[in-house]
């Protein structure tokens, strides 16, 4: 029977590789205004922390916008293959992420993005830990620090994404499998896991375990 080490990591990596494909194929986990846009109906929306992370590193002027493009082409190709429409053309992402050309307000460009700002932070923490656990797998904490901070933003800020029309934000369940895979890709959390699991089916391993 494989070790405790072994279930850890194997199951580790499957869900720092599920996670790492969650975030950059961008499937929909809610949905926010993006940077500088209102909370009316019309105004564009972001449905991932990639799309998010984006819209800010464009306004911000932080990165390049080819680099940062370059960042959302991988979904924007999930998604036509998903709906079962022809692959973009790379020109054609400021069409289907109206973001890209959008300006913040000159007056003060991070004012209104001040009542989403956890939602922005958790964004960037699990983009960022996305590719960490690529580098690294098993170090999944940023990753689930960030969900959380994303989805508690939205959850405890819920009255301020509210207008006359609809209610704008929302947290999709795809967020939750997000939060499952992040725990997941923490190795030495899976190990205790396992460790619980395979001493309460065998008390003798517990022993074994014990004396190593």
């Amino acid at each position: 029977m494989a070790s405790s080490k072994k279930w850890a990591t194997t199951i580790s990596r499957t869900a720092s590789s599920l996670y790492f494909l969650l975030i950059f194929t961008q499937v929909p986990l809610f949905r926010v205004p993006c940077r500088g846009s209102s909370l009316s109906s019309s105004s564009p929306s972001c449905t991932t922390p990639l799309e998010l992370t984006c819209s800010q590193l464009l306004s911000s002027q932080v990165f390049p916008a080819p680099v940062v493009e370059l960042l959302l082409y991988p979904g924007a190709i999930a998604k036509a293959i998903f709906k079962n429409k022809p692959i973009p053309e790379f020109r054609s992402l400021p069409k289907i992420y109206k973001f890209i050309r959008m300006k913040a307000p000159p007056a003060s460009p991070f004012t209104s993005d001040l009542h989403r700002l956890e939602v922005i932070a958790g964004s960037y923490l699990a983009v960022g830990g996305a590719m960490m656990g690529m580098v690294r797998p098993g170090s999944g904490r940023m990753s689930l620090f960030g969900c959380l901070v994303a989805m508690w933003g939205i959850v405890w800020r819920k009255s301020s994404y509210y207008n006359h029309n609809k209610q704008y934000s929302r947290v999709y369940p795809t967020m939750f499998l997000a939060v499952l895979l992040a725990f997941l890709s923490v190795r030495k959390d899976v190990r205790r896991i396992v460790r619980c699991v395979k001493a309460q089916g065998n008390p003798s391993w517990k022993k074994k375990s014990k004396r190593r």
